[in-house]
């Protein structure tokens, strides 16, 4: 079977080649004789009622000095690509928002495009985990800074993060008369315009935030639990975390078996889920990580299993 992927990235050019999922993805699309297409969100536009992009012809290589390089570039239907990735990074705003508009026309002309354009609209990362409260742990959700104050002095010890946020960026621990809360929920909800999270801080964060990915609402057996270095209440990487990878506890196998139906059923296809201790406290849905890490510790191929998971999906529809 003859198939085409493109895929929505930010620039490859600067990448982590070490570290960088979206380039498994389509190292191991590569593996399976696939072409690519490649296109940024400057790319993508509609013309005439049918969306459409610049696309460049890619190659991808399993090698630090050198991972890519482009061919032909050609103005395309989208319709023309057999599936599509969209696997531009957060924030969610005016510009991804629009970007899944488009795909979402695309989809109309036939592409397959994973994950959904309305589930990244609709499956909020953070408040997403709200969806199952049997596995959260106690939690406020607002703008109104008074009703995180209110839930500060209750549980005394809590975390304070934007709805929006990525990577650990403007994550907040807060504990028990912290004269900084006043001008932490003014930052964080803009004067009471933005909404944020106030969520019981976990004393497990020590033992770390398991990134655990999920394929067609299945769990892969193991999980990369990110550690906090010296100092810090984040165990996200890119805030300085190490990762270590891990066999997934009867627990952790619970909560896939509470998300996995709801992921199956809104089309995700490709999904990581942050457990801390004995709680989900995010479902991540726009362009999951962790891959690159995960193969290595367990001589995996995860961008294979997600590549055979597609072509299933591509079968099923020409079936």
């Amino acid at each position: 079977m003859s198939v085409t992927l493109g895929v929505v990235m930010d620039p490859i050019e600067r990448i982590s080649f070490k570290k960088d999922t979206t380039l498994a993805l389509l190292l191991a699309a590569r593996r399976r004789g696939w072409a690519l297409r490649y296109m940024e969100l400057d790319d993508l536009y509609v013309r005439d009622g049918a969306a459409r992009a610049r696309t460049r012809e890619l190659e991808v290589f399993d090698d630090p000095q050198h991972w890519h390089e482009f061919g032909e570039t050609r103005d395309q239907d989208l319709g023309e690509l057999d599936v599509i990735l969209m696997r531009k990074d957060p924030p969610v705003d005016d510009a991804f928002t629009m970007a899944t508009w488009i795909l979402e026309m695309a989809e109309g002309q036939g592409a397959l495009v994973l994950n959904p354009p309305h589930t990244l609209r609709d499956c909020n990362e953070k408040l997403f985990a709200t969806r199952f409260p049997q596995c959260i742990p106690p939690l406020v959700v607002s703008r109104d800074p008074e009703k995180l104050r209110e839930f500060q002095s209750e549980h005394g010890d809590v975390i304070m993060k934007p709805m929006d946020g990525m990577g650990g960026k403007s994550i907040f621990r807060v504990r028990p008369d912290d004269e900084n809360l006043s001008v932490i929920l003014e930052t964080l909800t803009e004067e009471g315009t933005r909404t944020a999270m106030a969520q019981r801080y976990l004393p497990e964060i020590r033992d770390g935030d398991k990134r655990i990915l999920m394929i067609d609402g299945e769990p892969l057996p193991y999980s990369l639990a990110r550690i906090p270095g010296a100092g810090e209440s984040r165990g996200n990487l890119a805030a300085g975390g190490r990762g270590e990878g891990r066999e997934l506890t009867d627990r952790d196998r619970w909560i896939c078996e509470q998300v996995g139906p709801a992921l199956k059923a809104r089309g995700l296809l490709f999904v990581g889920i942050d457990v801390i201790g004995d709680y989900l406290t995010e479902v991540n849905v726009t362009s999951p990580t962790c891959v690159r890490e995960l193969d290595r510790a367990f001589d995996d191929d995860i961008g294979g299993r997600l590549m055979e998971a597609i072509a299933v999906r591509l079968d099923n529809r020409a079936g």
